[in-house]
């Protein structure tokens, strides 16, 4: 992705927030000149669990078509003292036929809400032992307490206001129809490094041209800090 796509793509992301009258914790705001003025070790929870802004292209280089803008809010790290947290929560915005492609989680159960906008429409199936896609096993899930059963591949439609529980070695991916989606994530501890499973080569973070400066940091470039 290209730097500047970045930028545009966060500064969109707080308008839309704005005109929802959806509140943003502080360290959403920080700039990267911001950020070099911060007392780092007073935001150690916000750089060491990579809270912040998160937009990717999974590597498909076509962000319109295959991408997704996220903002981790809070998440916790298994096996530390420092940040005992069971639970993470993330903001989802979902552009009109914008699609996040076909993974699941090895540990992560999660909850997807359709916060507003338009339809959030998403297909389900299993993984196999090998990590592939299973054709034949059909999928029970919660829609909000109702038990919903689908075949493979089936497509799921969540109306604003409605949510699905996710849990690990689903493979999911999801869209929005009709119109932009705001959607929201609550799961389990979160580690985009090490617990998602694309069924297709890609990627979780993008290769990012610099053909601007960094207006904004991405969650996954707090390494940066020192160098701006």
């Amino acid at each position: 992705m290209k730097r500047s796509q970045i930028n545009y793509t966060i500064d969109k992301a707080h308008a839309i927030a704005g005109t929802l009258r959806l509140c943003l914790p502080d360290f959403a705001f920080f700039t990267a000149d911001i950020w070099r003025r911060q007392e780092l070790g007073e935001w150690r929870e916000v750089l060491e669990l990579a809270l912040g802004w998160d937009i990717t292209d999974f590597g498909s280089g076509d962000f319109s078509h295959t991408g997704l803008t996220l903002l981790t809010l809070r998440n916790g790290k298994v096996g530390s003292g420092h940040y005992p947290k069971t639970y993470a929560e993330k903001m989802l915005q979902i552009q009109q036929d914008q699609q996040t492609p076909w993974h699941f989680h090895h540990h992560k159960m999660e909850d997807i809400v359709n916060r507003g906008g338009g339809d959030l429409c998403m297909q389900l199936a299993w993984a196999t032992p090998e990590a592939l896609y299973d054709n034949k096993r059909k999928v029970e899930v919660s829609v909000d307490g109702r038990a919903r059963t689908f075949r493979p591949g089936e497509t799921l439609v969540l109306k604003p206001g409605q949510g699905v529980c996710l849990p690990p070695r689903l493979y999911h991916r999801f869209w929005a129809e009709k119109s932009f989606v705001l959607g929201w994530e609550i799961s389990m501890v979160n580690d985009d490094t090490n617990d998602n499973y694309f069924l297709e080569p890609g990627g979780r973070f993008p290769a990012i041209d610099e053909d601007v400066a960094a207006k904004w940091l991405l969650c996954s470039e707090y390494a940066r800090l020192n160098q701006i």
